[in-house]
């Protein structure tokens, strides 16, 4: 049993940045056996796929809308995962989840995920 939690969702204007964690903890604490993944779900809509990064930190992969803004990053000796978010734009308001999988396939569907944070709240004023 994999435990997570976000942390780093605030309040940014348009063009602004933010830095997401998300630290593992529990009795089965590590996350270097999973491949890790953000979503995000803006209200009255479905939580989507927003990147994804392998176990080893090898893989990652993108949506389209997020490609050259956004960094996912992994430190599995400190049981973390981050995401950069850079130029931020009102359409990327919407409460960001990690999540792991114990196989890096179709990385973008997010019942292939086992484990979930409560998630953090991110809001990008114009």
């Amino acid at each position: 049993q994999v435990q997570l939690a976000e942390s780093g969702g605030g309040l940014v204007q348009a063009g602004g940045s933010l830095r997401l964690s998300c630290a593992a903890s529990g009795r089965t604490s590590s996350i270097s056996g999973y491949a890790m993944g953000w979503f995000r779900q803006a209200p009255g809509k479905d939580r989507v796929s927003v990147a994804a990064i392998s176990w080893s930190g090898l893989s990652v992969n993108y949506a389209d809308s997020v490609k050259g803004r956004f960094t996912i990053s992994r430190d599995n000796a400190k049981n973390a995962l981050y995401l950069q978010m850079n130029g931020l734009r009102p359409e990327d308001t919407a409460v960001y989840y990690c999540a792991a999988t114990d196989s890096y396939t179709n990385v973008d569907v997010k019942e292939k995920y086992d484990y979930w944070g409560q998630g953090t709240q991110v809001t990008v004023s114009s």
